[in-house]
């Protein structure tokens, strides 16, 4: 060993031997103890500081409190020595404390007139609160109270000191005032039992209390919590304060968090699905709640979320009164009983006139924070890209794979594309679909509106045919997305789209050729795809206008595929 440890060995030995003999006698401070140290959180620089060799500064991270701390550099043969005088009373007793973290740090106090005292503690990456007790001589009128590190050893941090006891007339530092409300609360995480939650730092707080419902359920230090204990498929109302020697601050501004189904999704998507979007708006279809989409649907896509102000980000609003009166509360229900009975609910983004842009990192973490909040309030299953309008490969992705760590690995992601969005994979739509591809459900390309489109043999194929659904169906299948990823979407009625309309026998037909390499026309499928995934259909509201005969006659197929 050499002799640099053994010293701090026997040094540290004397410091717990002084501890054991002063640890009896701390005490409750009184009502008029005050702190008698000034610029106690540095939140000055080092006014009434003093720190050997230079070694000291303030740093703006990390903190305990307020917006400095003090760090300390030992160097050589200096410690990092830094200490203040302050003046104290005669023949009274003072509580000396300070939190500390990084390398070796040591509190101490000289002068007293009796009995001097010191605490430390070894190197942490945390902050721990350093406290020992002082009693002064009959004839003291000022001590000095210390910091320092250990020589060779890592910078050390402090922040907070104090010099509890009576006021000693050197002036203190206004005492703390009650913080301000947390803002930015939002829920970073759920599973079956928990929901985690973050929010913002809030100046002079010195620690946070989480409210469930109303009711206390933790207090933390940092700027984030998980609440465990709870129910599965449960919704729970989250609000957060900010605490310190004054007291709690209002309560922020409340957020919806809902815990998982259990054991994730139970029951799982079906190997062939069929999804329909569901109308939240009246142009003329049969209005419906959610309850009444046809049975044949397993996923439904609530079309659609609405823009907001701030950039990427979206928001729901159920158009209760084009709805008859349909209310939020019947509609969650609504959501509810469809995945106690094995259904999807995921929520649209777009459409026709959408105007949702993601196109910079700001608009991506909008998007996936937003998505997320809309998903936790309403209890959907995931989302639906249907931007008619383009999107960005690159910030969608972003968006996308920050939803998924979000909710996880039973997040529901399909997408609807154009024809021409996914004539080749430089397309921005292919793009991110192949870049989301570990994560993403399904891929129902629009096979209407469109002008004639090239098929995966280079052909050009017209809308209305088996060989238009087949022959650019090709090009996803054999350019990078598995078959499960693959659907075909058609509208379900004429008047469910501009052009564009085939009979469900046509799909069924298409159907078949991708997967049983049966019922093709001319084109022929270079292999088959039995993992198609299967049809999507614009709108169950146009659907039961027609009296489903699309869900009755291609619900049955799809679940009949190998």
């Amino acid at each position: 060993m050499s002799p640099h440890r053994r010293s701090l060995r026997l040094w540290s030995g004397a410091v717990t031997a002084a501890l054991a003999l002063t640890v009896t006698t701390v005490g409750q401070a009184s009502a008029a103890d005050v702190n008698n140290a000034r610029n106690a959180g540095f939140e000055s620089g080092l006014s009434d500081w003093t720190c050997s060799a230079g070694s000291g500064t303030t740093v703006s991270s990390p903190v305990h409190s307020g917006t400095a701390a003090l760090q300390a550099t030992p160097a050589g043969q200096d410690n990092a020595r830094c200490a203040q005088t302050v003046r104290v009373k005669p023949g009274s007793t003072y509580t000396l404390g300070a939190w500390v973290r990084g390398g070796y740090a040591y509190l101490g106090v000289t002068g007293t007139g009796t009995t001097d005292v010191s605490t430390w503690t070894p190197d942490s990456s945390s902050w721990k609160q350093l406290s020992t007790t002082f009693t002064t001589g009959s004839s003291t009128t000022s001590v000095t109270v210390y910091t320092h590190g250990w020589y060779g050893q890592a910078a050390y941090y402090a922040d907070d000191v104090s010099v509890f006891g009576p006021d000693g007339g050197g002036g203190t530092d206004p005492g703390p005032t009650i913080p301000s409300a947390p803002g930015g609360l939002n829920v970073s995480g759920t599973t079956s039992s928990s929901v985690s939650l973050a929010w913002n730092a809030v100046s002079g707080a010195t620690g946070y209390t989480v409210y469930r419902d109303g009711t206390k359920v933790t207090a933390v230090s940092g700027t984030s919590a998980t609440v465990t204990g709870l129910a599965a498929s449960t919704s729970y109302s989250f609000q957060v304060t900010a605490t310190n020697g004054a007291g709690e601050s209002p309560r922020s501004a409340a957020v919806t968090g809902t815990t998982n189904k259990p054991n994730g999704p139970d029951p799982a998507l079906p190997k062939h699905a069929v999804t329909g979007y569901w109308q939240n708006f009246d142009n003329g279809a049969t209005v419906q709640k959610l309850a009444d989409v046809q049975a044949q649907y397993d996923i439904i896509a609530v079309a659609f979320a609405d823009a907001t102000s701030t950039p990427g980000a979206v928001t729901f609003n159920l158009d209760s009164a084009g709805l008859g009166g349909y209310t939020v509360d019947q509609f969650k229900a609504d959501i509810r009983a469809k995945q106690a009975a094995g259904k999807k609910v995921i929520v649209s983004v777009g459409g026709e006139r959408g105007t949702v842009a993601v196109n910079d990192a700001a608009s991506a973490a909008n998007f996936a924070n937003s998505v997320y909040s809309v998903m936790q309030t309403y209890g959907f299953d995931g989302v639906d890209i249907d931007l008619e309008n383009g999107l960005n490969a690159t910030y969608m992705t972003q968006a996308l794979r920050s939803l998924s760590a979000k909710a996880g690995p039973s997040l529901i992601i399909t997408m609807a594309p154009q024809t021409i969005d996914m004539q080749s994979t430089s397309n921005s739509y292919f793009q991110t679909a192949l870049n989301i591809k570990d994560i993403l459900t399904v891929v129902n390309m629009q096979y209407y509106n469109s002008g004639s489109m090239l098929g995966c043999d280079g052909k050009v194929y017209s809308q209305g045919s088996v060989d238009f659904l087949t022959a650019l169906a090709c090009i996803q299948l054999e350019n990078g997305l598995a078959p499960s990823q693959v659907g075909l979407g058609l509208p379900a009625s004429t008047r469910g789209a501009g052009s564009g309309y085939v009979s469900p026998t046509v799909v069924n037909n298409a159907l078949d050729c991708l997967a049983k390499g049966t019922g093709c026309g001319s084109f022929k499928p270079p292999r088959t795809y039995p993992g198609l995934r299967g049809a999507m259909t614009w709108s169950t509201n146009w659907d039961a206008t027609a009296g489903n005969a699309w869900s009755n006659a291609v619900g049955p197929h799809v679940h009949g595929l190998p």
